[in-house]
């Protein structure tokens, strides 16, 4: 068996982004990933404003500390004011563009204004340049804002926004087709027959795959049979960047999917040294006369070892075929509030929660059927083979926050 770190290597060495690129409104691009480098053609700010509500001055007029200037005129934002003359001030407001001749702004609590005058009485010393936003200070013209691979999250788009692209070039959704296997599977409103589940990994797969903005394609479940599992394989390969199928990819009898993917293409990997999850298949299925195979995952039937192979593997190898750079998670250094005496050989993933104290509790069942650990808990543990943890050990503990998109 390969270690989690090999396998996850070998499926992102296998990668390849897809290449077709959409050119999308700034305001729909949510969750895509930029195609291209993404350079700003102008300052930002365009030009020296103000941060405050308050008053435009010369520094150089109000070093006494309290200064009676004359109020000559109101520049809200928006608007150009006329050239500062000495012995002035401006009314401005928070936005508005710095008149030519001055150089600070005194915040409107630091001020009294006697409208009978006309007059400003500025309490306060400024400094050149106070509650002044330089222009370009944010953003110089031809600096790049956005790199290529970058997922556009909200800020991503503000930022883009600002300096006026209305349109960004960024990869087309990855195209994923899912089935599941087993005769066992219902789907929830159906009655359920002795012997029978809900498949559940059906809508967390499906959750999981939407998250990461994929097009899916869903063949629902599949019978337990060879030839029914290589006719999805076709079927699902034909249109799809990846095929994703959950259940069958273990060593019984009635575990079809491995032979089947070995008749309808390759297996490049199998069996990985992981808990939960060790049957994980990876390889390829042949697209009839199309140059290029379409990809191919096996994930374990059970929930808990799906949910956890998908955050670990599949995640990071989807984020490389939609252009992105994959990310690591970061593993926080915490500790534990439990023990674990007897590890396994494998690298485990352990569901757990932080506690009140801001240390890491273990869900008491760490079975690979027990869904409700995934939803009791905020994250994983990742604990190398053999690694037996005491109350107080430091332990790498991986949010979901960050395992989820």
């Amino acid at each position: 068996m390969l270690s989690v770190q090999e396998a996850l290597d070998f499926l992102l060495n296998a990668a390849r982004a897809v290449g077709d690129i959409d050119y999308l409104p700034t305001l729909e691009a949510t969750g895509r990933v930029l195609a291209a480098d993404q350079l700003s053609q102008l300052d930002v700010p365009p030009m020296d404003n103000t941060q405050m509500d308050g008053y435009a001055v010369r520094a150089s007029d109000c070093v006494s500390g309290s200064a009676t200037l004359n109020v000559s005129q109101r520049i809200p934002a928006g608007h150009v004011g006329a050239p500062l003359a000495p012995g002035t001030a401006a009314r401005i407001f928070t936005g508005a563009l710095i008149p030519a001749g001055a150089d600070a702004v005194v915040m409107q609590e630091q001020c009294a204004y006697d409208e009978a005058s006309g007059q400003v009485t500025v309490q306060h010393s400024p400094r050149s340049g106070e509650w002044v936003r330089r222009q370009g200070e944010d953003i110089r013209a031809g600096s790049m804002i956005l790199a290529r691979g970058t997922r556009l999250r909200a800020q991503e788009l503000g930022l883009a926004a600002s300096v006026g692209l209305a349109t960004l070039p960024v990869y087309r959704r990855s195209k994923v087709g899912v089935f599941f296997t087993g005769d066992e599977l219902a789907m929830p409103g159906e009655p359920l027959e002795p012997g029978a589940i809900y498949n559940s990994n059906r809508f967390m797969l499906r959750g999981l795959l939407q998250q990461l903005g994929c097009e899916i394609v869903d063949l629902g479940n599949i019978p337990d049979s060879r030839e029914a599992t290589r006719a999805a394989l076709r079927e699902a390969a034909a249109g799809n960047d990846l095929i994703i199928t959950s259940g069958g990819v273990s060593v019984g009898e009635e575990d079809h999917v491995k032979p089947a993917v070995e008749a309808e293409g390759q297996l490049n990997l199998w069996q990985i040294a992981i808990k939960p999850g060790k049957p994980l298949a990876f390889g390829e299925v042949r697209r009839g006369s199309a140059p290029t195979p379409a990809f191919f995952i096996g994930l374990p039937g059970n929930p808990v070892s799906s949910f956890v192979t998908f955050l670990i593997f599949v995640r990071p190898f989807i984020q490389a075929l939609q252009g992105a750079q994959p990310k690591s998670p970061t593993r926080y250094a915490m500790r534990a509030d439990f023990a674990w005496p007897k590890p396994d050989r494998r690298n485990e993933f352990l569901r757990v929660r932080i506690n009140d104290q801001g240390d890491l509790d273990l869900f008491a069942n760490q079975g690979s059927a027990v869904l409700t650990s995934t939803v009791w808990g905020d994250g994983l543990v990742d604990n190398p083979p053999g690694q037996a943890i005491a109350p107080g050990d430091t332990v790498h503990f991986m949010p979901f926050s960050e395992l989820l998109y």
